[in-house]
C-alpha cells in the first residue's frame, strides 16, 4: 500500500526543517514516527545541514500526541513497541550533535511535548495555544519521555504537580517555568523562526562548537561531574582541531569578526 508523507523534510542555507504534516493536529503514529526518525537521521548526516528545526503543519497545533484512535486498536504488545521506538527515536534527537529547535506553532500537549521536550530550545508563537502533559486523564502516564525530561526541566515537584493535575496552561506560563525558551510574535511566526535559527549558522556561528556544547550538556547532565568534565575535555579538543577555532582565535587577535565555516 501506499505510504502517506506524514512527514515533510526541507534543507536550505544550513538548516533541515522536520515538518510534522498530518493536520490539524499532527497526531503521530508508528508510521509518522518512522518517517520522523528517517528525518532525523538524514539530517545528522548531511554535513550541510547545521541546525534542525522541528515544527507542525498549520497554525492550529504543533502536535498533539500520539494517535489515540490507533492506540485503541492495538494490542499492549504494540503499544509497548510503540513507546519503545518513539524513546528511541527521541534519544536519538536529543544526541544528534547538531542544535535541535522546536517551533511551537500551535498546541503542543501530551506526546507533542514529549517531542518538543527532546529538542534543545523550544520557542513558541505568541496566543498560539496550550501547552501540558494531560495523559493522566486518559488513565495513563506520558509514556515517550515525559515522566523524565519535564522533570529534568522544571524540577522533580513542578513537573508531578503538572503531569497529575493533567493541566494544559498557555506558553507564557509555559516560559516562567522554563519550559519555553522564548516567545515570539504571531505574524510571520516560521520566518522569524528560520532568522533566528540562522544565527548558529556559518558564518554567524562556529556549527561544531554549537554541536559540541549540545553534547557535553545533554551526556554530561547524566553522569558524575568527573565523568562530565572528562566529556568537556574531550569534546573541547577536538575543537582545538577544527579550523573553526583557528579562525575564532585569529579573529580575536586580530581584532576582526569571525567568518566560520563550519568545519
Amino acid at each position: 500500500r501506499e505510504v502517506k508523507q506524514l512527514v515533510q523534510y526541507q534543507a536550505e542555507q544550513g538548516i533541515a526543517i522536520i515538518t510534522m504534516n498530518d493536520p490539524p493536529a499532527n497526531t503521530y503514529s508508528y508510521e509518522m514516527n518512522r518517517q520522523l526518525d528517517d528525518a532525523i537521521l538524514q539530517a545528522r548526516m548531511d554535513n550541510d545541514v547545521y541546525v534542525i528545526l522541528l515544527t507542525g503543519a498549520g497554525e492550529k497545533f504543533f502536535c498533539a500526541g500520539a494517535n489515540i484512535q490507533m492506540l485503541t486498536e492495538v494490542d499492549p504488545t504494540f503499544k509497548y513497541y510503540f513507546c519503545l521506538h518513539a524513546n528511541e527515536m527521541l534519544l536519538r534527537l536529543e544526541n544528534t550533535p547538531k542544535l535541535v529547535i522546536a517551533a511551537l506553532n500551535g498546541h503542543c500537549v501530551g506526546g507533542g511535548l514529549e517531542v518538543a521536550m527532546a529538542a534543545d530550545l523550544r520557542i513558541a508563537r505568541k496566543d498560539g495555544g496550550k501547552i501540558g502533559l494531560p495523559e493522566v486523564n486518559l488513565g495513563v502516564l506520558p509514556g515517550t519521555g515525559g515522566t523524565q525530561r519535564l522533570s529534568r526541566i522544571v524540577g522533580k515537584s513542578k513537573a508531578i504537580e503538572l503531569m497529575v493535575t493533567g493541566k494544559t496552561f498557555p506558553f507564557e506560563d509555559a516560559k516562567q517555568l522554563g519550559l519555553v525558551n522564548e516567545i515570539f510574535e504571531s505574524e510571520n511566526f516560521m520566518e522569524r523562526m528560520l532568522e533566528y535559527a540562522r544565527q548558529f549558522c556559518p558564518p554567524n556561528k562556529a556549527a561544531k562548537a554549537v554541536g559540541r556544547i549540545k553534547r557535553a550538556v545533554q551526556t554530561g547532565w547524566e553522569v558524575p561531574i568527573e565523568a562530565g568534565l572528562a566529556l568537556e575535555r574531550e569534546n573541547q579538543q577536538l575543537l582545538f582541531e577544527s579550523d573553526d577555532a583557528r579562525e575564532g582565535l585569529a579573529a580575536y587577535l586580530e581584532k576582526r569578526p569571525a567568518k566560520f565555516s563550519g568545519k
